[in-house]
This record gives C-alpha cells, structure tokens and sequence, in this order.
C-alpha cells in the first residue's frame, strides 16, 4: 500500500502549495474498512478509478475549510456552500487525482470520472467494493484545520 500513499501525499501537498498557496501538513495515515467509515465533514469531492485499477478517491472538509480555500481560489468571500465552493472542491480532488493518475502510468492504466461534489453535515460516503480498505490521508491546514484525503483502491483483477 505505501506505493499508492506517497504519491497522494506529495500530489496533496503540492496542490495546495501552488492552487491554494497556503500549505498543508500530513498527519498519521490510518485504514478503515467500509463499514467502519464514518464522516464528520461538510462537503467532499470524489473521483471514480476505473480500468487496471478500480475505487474511488475523496477529499473532504468542513465548511470553514472549504470557505476559505475558494476565498483563496477566486479572490471573493463565499458565506456558505455555492456553486463557487462545489467547483473549488470539484476542481482541487480533479487536479489532485489527475496528477496521482500520470504516477501510476507506468504501473497502472487507469480512467477517472468527473469529480462529484457531497454536502451536508457528517454526510456518508459509499464506497464502491466490500473488501477495499480505505486509506485515510489526514493534513492540518490554515494550523487549526483539518481535510482528509481517502483513497480506496482495488488492484486486484
């Protein structure tokens, strides 16, 4: 599993660094299985893995979180989850999977979707294989907030 963590960790932070300008802080990566996974986040955007490799890949936040990204991200002041926040999180999990997705090209031909954007407090996630474990990637961001990047990858065909 560590060849797939790496490159999230370092796509994630890279992101941040450069679309985000602030920087964003790995915290201690930790596996749940699907029924164990519960959310405590206010909007996520998932991207769907298909081909040699099939799951999906997450970011998620609280809205605070999300505010002030898009704020950054579009030089406006946002006061709750609009059409601008959906695209910034839409926008950020695109980027960040697209780049993770040339790491693997050697290894893997993978497809991903369209990114798909959840909101609503401690909404679920429905994860697309009973046996996939799911990888949680946690950062501090802006020092006193959190996002969480998941990954659930199955490579077994």
């Amino acid at each position: 599993m560590q060849q797939y963590i790496q490159p999230f960790i370092k796509v994630c932070e890279t992101v941040f660094r450069d679309f985000c300008r602030t920087e964003v802080k790995v915290g201690r990566v930790f596996f749940v299985s699907k029924n164990e996974y519960e959310s405590n986040w206010d909007i996520s955007g998932i991207i769907g893995l298909s081909g040699e490799a099939s799951g999906a890949v997450a970011i998620s936040m609280k809205v605070i979180t999300a505010l002030r990204v898009t704020k950054i991200l579009t030089n406006k002041d946002h006061q709750y989850i609009d059409e601008y926040v959906t695209d910034a999180v839409g926008e950020i999990i695109n980027i960040i999977t697209g780049n993770v997705k040339k790491d693997f090209e050697d290894d893997l031909r993978i497809k991903i979707s369209l990114p798909t954007i959840i909101k609503g407090i401690a909404h679920s996630i429905v994860w697309p294989s009973e046996k996939t474990r799911i990888i949680c990637i946690p950062f501090s961001i802006f020092e006193d907030q959190e996002i969480c990047l998941s990954i659930a990858v199955d490579t077994t065909k």
